[in-house]
């Protein structure tokens, strides 16, 4: 965790520092070494919230927001649960930063918990589900810069994220710089909005700082993300027109998703 009680304060880790974990008031120290994010850990090694999950990449998203958002405790009065958000802007969004698999029904869990919200899951460590990406990619159609139908995102997209009712960011940038270098797309999020468009799934391309900038400063994260689906429902409302006009088809065409091809 980036942020602990010092002397009932919210506090940064720093050399020698020893505080409280916001979340449990059990003992925490600061870590602080040359090669990692500082950081406070539990002395017992045992964390507080069930669905907690703290790694380097974790650290290093978090840190892009300001301190005063990171690592909110939020708590439902009507059930008494508690969980720590990583991520809560000045306007109630929260951002959840996932590595590792996330089992379907916690996935749904955390998004009735959280409600207003968005993913951001680590791909990077992950190989082949770039390579499906990457593969796939070409398939993608354009409808605006940063934003594209896909017919089938079970060819391209993890799997297990495919029905969240959350908008989902997939970041495909490896920790190893060497091996970012060679994954076209790595620099941008890809985000798989909830929901389809005749058929098709939506996916929109940001990078990271117009995610952090859009979060921060403009406050409109998530109506940048719904945008997508009026792009996309205005490409197939004037595709239809130009057909009514007797205009040339598209030719990766047709107003509905398209038959999966056989191989």
């Amino acid at each position: 965790m980036l942020i602990a009680l010092v002397n009932n304060q919210r506090n940064l880790a720093a050399p020698k520092l020893k505080g409280l974990c916001p979340g449990c008031k059990q003992p925490v120290t600061a870590r602080c070494g040359k090669h990692r994010a500082w950081h406070w850990a539990h002395v017992s090694k045992k964390e507080c919230d069930i669905w907690w999950e703290e790694t380097e990449w974790h650290r290093v998203w978090k840190a892009k927001f300001p301190v005063e958002w990171q690592e909110i405790i939020l708590f439902d009065s009507r059930t008494g649960e508690k969980h720590i958000a990583d991520v809560r802007t000045g306007h109630g969004l929260v951002i959840e930063f996932q590595h590792s698999p996330l089992d379907p029904q916690e996935r749904a869990a955390r998004e009735a918990f959280y409600k207003n919200m968005v993913w951001i899951v680590d791909v990077g460590h992950r190989k082949n589900d770039y390579k499906r990406f990457a593969k796939s990619f070409p398939q993608f159609r354009k409808v605006q810069d940063g934003a594209f139908l896909v017919a089938f995102p079970d060819e391209c997209l993890p799997l297990t994220w495919l029905q969240s009712a959350k908008p989902v960011f997939f970041d495909f940038k490896s920790i190893d710089p060497l091996e970012t270098e060679t994954r076209p797309g790595s620099e941008l999020l890809w985000c798989l909005l909830p929901g389809r468009t005749e058929g098709f799934a939506v996916v929109v391309a940001m990078s990271r700082e117009s995610i952090v900038e859009e979060a921060t400063i403009n406050f409109d994260l998530i109506e940048v993300l719904q945008k997508g689906h009026v792009i996309a429902n205005n490409f197939f409302h004037l595709s239809r027109s130009a057909a009514r006009a007797g205009l040339p088809r598209n030719p990766q065409g047709g107003y509905g998703a398209p038959r999966r091809r056989r191989f």
